[in-house]
């Protein structure tokens, strides 16, 4: 089957690209926006990408295309598609009728950090030989890769591994589909991490949000399982409307918790008064602790030992793209991260100040780039998310609010800029031997990283 990809370097997009080529398919694409990560993903497994969103592109003549939430109403191919009742489908669809059918899906919901607990949690299953298939919004550094299909377990080589992993994302589905993405996928185990406002864009409040979970939990069959933060009022709500599925909470007073924390990062795992074993590894935060007790949970639910997760984890790697060293120059370490909500900001920032210490700078970089940051609907609480950097940069161009403004509150160490060059510049002429630049975006920022360590260099 030959299908045509719309938005392929999505990162949704982009990971069920990988898995259509893996599965024998014929895989085209087209976005308006390409860059690495998965452009270059994609350039690796040979397939053809165009740019733009050209009427032209029928000419292709697949077998379907598969439509990403990004397309629109009025986009030229969208619109000859449409006109001529070819073929078409929505990603998660696509998805749940092609590869999740019949699988033990392992499904990773939440406002923050379903990429890093998603990656955890298929690399504890890879460790056990499960070889599970995976579609992951990131690239964990354990394979290289952000989406695979299921392997031949190591503990019968003749079979493929029934389960698969996969980041469950609230975001809409498609144009003609304006149900989440994670409704499609229904997992026999749910991971449900936290739930905080945000994609201001197609949600009206949290509450709105709520209902969106409330739905997937409508999904998991009364022999799954649902690993639920303890420490979220929103969860209880969701929780509270209909739940059919055996329930496990980690990080509140019973089920999952964190023990003892050592300086390096080193914990504890807890499960109702027992201690389990500890995760040794350098992973920073409370935040990946949190993470690490849910993968643990969904881990064991598909008959993982706990001692043996555990294990797992101090081989686990990071995630590209969070806290992810792209170099040091001079003395100066400058880091690469997703975070693009306030509340992962402060985690982000956090998590760097307990690795460096109190007398380190931290000079951060940030580009309120998603939809959420660009309406300014959470513009009061940046200062606060910033609060704990000694510097912040600010790149404001194309918002329609003023970040200059917004962070007013932080005082001489904030600063904004509508221009790249002018910004890495001030970046530069700031920077010291022994700072910290931690450069935050969700999308490319214009090749930052790289720009700033040829400075850093000169």
């Amino acid at each position: 089957m030959h299908i045509h990809i719309l938005g392929i370097c999505g990162t949704f997009m982009g990971g069920l690209a990988a898995i259509a080529k893996q599965a024998g398919h014929r895989v085209t694409g087209c976005d308006a926006n390409v860059y690495p990560p998965m452009s270059s993903q994609l350039e690796a497994m040979g397939i053809e990408l165009t740019q733009g969103f050209g009427a032209e592109q029928v000419e292709l003549n697949p077998d379907v295309y598969v439509i990403g939430n990004v397309v629109t109403r009025g986009k030229p191919l969208m619109e000859e598609i449409l006109n001529r009742g070819l073929p078409y489908i929505s990603g998660p669809q696509w998805l749940a009728e092609n590869v999740l059918h019949e699988r033990w899906v392992l499904a990773v919901a939440g406002t923050h950090g379903k990429t890093t607990t998603s990656s955890m949690l298929a690399w504890i299953l890879e460790d056990a030989g499960l070889a599970p298939g995976f579609l992951i919004g990131g690239i964990p550094e354990n394979f290289g890769v952000s989406a695979r299909l299921p392997g031949a377990p190591r503990q019968d080589p003749a079979s493929v591994s029934p389960f698969f992993v996969i980041e469950a994302d609230e975001y809409d589905t498609a144009f003609f589909d304006k149900r989440s993405k994670f409704v499609h996928y229904r997992p026999r185990t749910a991971v449900l991490n936290n739930l905080e406002f945000d994609h201001a864009d197609i949600f009206a409040d949290l509450a709105a949000i709520e209902t969106q979970f409330h739905h997937l939990v409508r999904t998991v069959p009364g022999n799954g399982r649902i690993v639920a933060n303890g420490r979220e009022a929103s969860l209880d709500r969701v929780l509270a409307r209909g739940c059919w599925t055996p329930v496990e909470r980690f990080g509140g007073e019973g089920g999952w918790q964190v023990g003892a924390v050592d300086a390096d990062g080193s914990f504890e795992v807890w499960l109702d008064g027992s201690v389990q074993g500890k995760v040794v590894w350098t992973q920073l935060g409370e935040h990946n602790r949190m993470n690490a007790l849910a993968a643990i949970a969904a881990a064991r639910h598909v008959g993982v030992p706990v001692a043996d997760a555990i294990a797992a984890l101090g081989r686990f790697r990071t995630v590209k793209r969070r806290m992810e060293v792209k170099g040091v120059v001079s003395g100066i370490t400058v880091y690469d991260d997703f975070a693009h909500h306030p509340t992962a900001i402060a985690t982000t920032v956090a998590g760097l100040r307990a690795k460096v210490g109190p007398d380190t700078r931290i000079l951060a970089v940030l580009e309120p780039r998603s939809n959420t940051m660009k309406l300014g609907t959470m513009k009061g609480a940046l200062p606060g998310s910033l609060a704990d950097a000694d510097r912040v940069f600010c790149y404001g161009a194309n918002l329609g609010w003023s970040p200059a403004e917004a962070l007013v509150p932080l005082g001489d160490k904030a600063q904004t800029f509508d221009d790249l060059d002018t910004l890495i510049a001030a970046v530069v002429a700031e920077a010291r031997p022994g700072d910290q630049v931690l450069v935050m975006s969700n999308g490319g920022f214009g090749g930052i990283h790289g720009k700033l360590l040829a400075r850093l260099g000169l």
